[in-house]
């Protein structure tokens, strides 16, 4: 006896080897990845402490350095010259190279960015650690 199909129509199953091979890649590439995010890391962390730190300083006032859009250059206010301000850092990180005053550049939008370069390069041949930038 012969079985016989009742309509001719489309056929409606789901071809599932693609599904198939796809989930074996993923599974072969979970089987590679897992063993290298098991090597532990070591990291060294602070541990609490009660006692509070010791020679904890009271920062000095910061230095507002304002550029204008000309080109000049202001501390605390008064116009210096760019090439004086090397030596002035200098003085303030030799009076505690601990405990340096921050250095807070404020410029112009409009001010070059040469006149800011020289006052970073000073900056950093003067060895300030704290530069940061503010905007009024």
């Amino acid at each position: 006896m012969a079985f016989a199909k009742a309509s001719a129509g489309a056929m409606a199953d789901i071809n599932v080897t693609p599904l198939i091979d796809v989930m074996l890649v993923l599974l072969i590439i979970f089987m590679v990845t897992m063993p290298i995010q098991s090597v532990p890391v070591d990291v060294d962390l602070p541990q609490k402490t009660d006692k509070p730190p010791e020679n904890l300083k009271e920062p000095p006032d910061p230095i507002e350095l304002r550029i204008d859009a000309s080109g000049q250059v202001y501390w605390n206010n008064s116009p210096t010259a760019v090439g004086a301000l090397e030596k002035m850092m200098k003085e303030e990180v030799a009076r505690d190279p601990s405990n340096q005053p921050e250095l807070q550049i404020d410029t112009n939008d409009s001010a070059e960015y040469g006149v800011l370069a020289k006052v970073l390069a000073a900056a950093k041949n003067a060895e300030m650690l704290k530069i940061g930038f503010v905007q009024n």
